[in-house]
C-alpha cells in the first residue's frame, strides 16, 4: 500500500543542552551546528523530509534557539502555491504548562495541541542529530502494509556495539518484542538477538519512529514518560503493534565532539561513507550567493571545500573548510575542520593590519593538526595546535577546550600570535 506522503507531519527533535558537543553549542542549539563546510545539521532530516515528499516539519528546540530561527526562516520558504511549512516549536510557558522540555516525549507531549491543529494522520518522530539520507516513504508504505500502530527504523549492529544503543527483539512477521536499553550483561545481550547468522546480528533503534497520530497522543496524554527510546517504545509493545523497519544504508549519530569530528573529515575522505553528491537527493541549506574559492599555490590534499574562501601558500590535508575561510601565507593545516565565517571583514582582506589587530581567519605561518576552529575565529600568527591523545582529559580554556582528545577553538574566539596548545600541557594544567 502506497501512503500519501501529505498525510504525514514530521517532528525533528532538536535536543536539549547539547553538552556532549559543547564548546559548539555554546552559543547556538544543537541543530544549528555546522556541518559539512556549508551545511547545518538540522539541514539533514528536513532535506529527507523534502526529498521524500513530507512537506509540513516543526522542530523543537529551547535552548540557543536564534541562530536556528534565523536559519530555518531564511533557507526553507514554500511558496504560495505549495501546502508546506518548516516551523519552529520552541518551548513555551503556557497557562497549562510552566515547566520547559523535559526529554524528548516530554518536548511531543508539550506541543500536542500543534500536532493535532496539523491533521495528519501519521506523525514521524525524527532526531536532529544524525547523518544519513532516507526515503521517508518507503518506510511509510511498510507501515501502511503491515497496518502497524508505530514503525521503528531499525539497522543492524555489530556485538561489539550492542551496548551503546537500544536494541530491539524482532520475531516474526518484524514485530518488536522486546526492547533493551545499552545492554551490557552477557545473558541480556544474547536474548535481543534477532539475526543469529549474521556478523551484525542485533537490531539497534536509529531514533526514528512513525506514529499513527491517535496512537502518539493515546502514549503520551496523562503519563509522566519524559524519553521515546526508553519509556514510550517498551511501554508501546505490550499493547500496540510496534514494527522494525529494516535500514541498511550509512547512519552516523553525531552526539559527542569525536564522531561530529570524525565523521566530518570522512566526507573529506577519497571514499567517503556518505555521499553528499548525491543529485536526485541532494542537501538543502541557505542560498548565499558566494564567490567562488580562490586557490594560490597551495597543496590541497583530501580536503572538502566551501565557497567563497581565500587560500595563499598554504598546505592542507584531510581538513573540511568551510565558508568564506581566509588561510594565509605558510599555514598547514592537518586533520583539521574550519568552519569559516559569517562575514567578511575588513581587516581580514589585510594579511598584517597596521593597527595589530588579528584577522578573521588563518595567520601567517600557523600550523594546526586536529582541530575544530568554529565559525569567526581569529588565530594570529603562528600559532601552533598539535593533537591530543584520544583518551585525554577534558581541558576547558578561555579561548579554547579539548574535548575527547580534538582541540576545539569556539566561535568568535582570538588566539593570540605565537600561541602553542599541544599534549605537553596537559602536565601544566593538572
Amino acid at each position: 500500500m502506497e501512503m500519501a506522503m501529505d498525510n504525514i507531519l514530521a517532528v525533528i527533535l532538536g535536543g536539549g543542552r547539547g553538552s556532549r558537543l559543547y564548546p559548539l553549542t555554546k552559543m547556538r542549539s544543537k541543530p544549528a551546528v555546522p556541518m559539512a563546510g556549508k551545511y547545518r545539521l538540522i539541514d539533514i532530516p528536513i532535506s529527507n523530509c523534502i526529498n521524500s515528499g513530507i512537506y509540513r516539519i516543526a522542530v523543537l528546540t529551547q535552548f540557543n534557539s536564534v541562530s536556528l530561527h534565523r536559519h530555518i526562516s531564511r533557507t526553507y520558504q514554500f511558496d504560495a502555491f505549495h501546502v508546506g511549512w518548516v516551523q519552529v516549536w520552541a518551548a513555551e510557558q503556557t497557562m497549562s504548562n510552566i515547566d520547559w522540555y523535559q526529554g524528548t516525549a516530554d518536548a511531543v507531549r508539550k506541543q500536542l495541541n500543534e500536532i493535532r491543529s496539523a491533521g495528519a494522520a501519521y506523525t514521524l518522530i525524527l532526531a536532529g542529530d544524525h547523518l544519513y539520507r532516507m526515503d521517508y516513504g518507503l518506510m511509510a508504505n511498510f507501515h501502511a502494509d503491515l497496518d502497524a500502530d508505530i514503525t521503528v527504523a531499525v539497522q543492524p549492529v555489530a556485538r561489539e556495539n550492542a551496548s551503546r544503543l537500544g536494541i530491539l527483539k524482532r520475531g516474526e512477521n518484524y514485530r518488536i518484542t522486546r526492547f533493551a536499553e545499552k545492554p551490557k550483561e552477557p545473558e541480556a545481550l544474547e536474548a535481543m538477538v534477532s539475526l543469529p547468522n549474521s556478523d551484525r546480528p542485533f537490531l539497534g533503534s536509529m531514533g526514528i519512529y512513525l506514529f499513527k497520530t491517535e496512537v502518539l497522543v493515546k502514549l503520551l496524554e496523562g503519563t509522566t514518560f519524559t524519553d521515546f527510546g526508553g519509556e514510550i517504545i517498551p511501554t508501546a509493545i505490550e499493547n500496540y503493534k510496534v514494527m522494525g523497519y529494516d535500514f541498511n544504508d550509512y547512519w552516523e549519530d553525531i552526539g559527542t565532539i569525536r564522531s561530529f569530528y570524525e565523521t566530518n573529515l570522512a566526507l573529506a575522505s577519497p571514499n567517503p561513507p556518505f555521499n553528499i553528491f548525491d543529485p536526485k537527493r541532494p542537501i538543502y541549506s541557505h542560498a548565499r550567493f558566494l564567490p567562488g574559492t580562490v586557490l594560490q599555490n597551495s597543496r590541497l590534499e583530501n580536503v572538502l571545500l566551501s565557497d567563497g574562501c581565500c587560500i595563499k601558500n598554504a598546505e592542507l590535508r584531510n581538513c573540511v573548510i568551510g565558508v568564506r575561510s581566509q588561510i594565509r601565507d605558510g599555514v598547514k593545516l592537518y586533520n583539521t575542520i574550519l568552519m569559516g565565517s559569517d562575514y567578511y571583514d575588513e581587516v581580514s582582506s589585510a594579511s598584517s593590519p597596521d593597527d595589530g589587530r588579528i584577522p578573521m581567519g588563518i595567520g601567517e605561518g600557523s600550523i594546526i593538526d586536529g582541530a575544530i576552529i568554529d565559525k569567526n575565529a581569529h588565530i594570529g600568527r603562528g600559532v601552533i595546535i598539535r593533537p591530543f591523545p584520544r583518551d585525554c582529559r577534558d581541558i576547558d580554556n578561555e579561548n579554547w577546550f579539548v574535548r575527547d582528545g580534538v582541540v576545539v577553538i569556539p566561535k568568535n574566539a582570538t588566539l593570540l600570535p605565537g600561541l602553542t596548545i599541544g599534549p605537553e600541557l596537559l602536565n601544566q594544567t593538572d
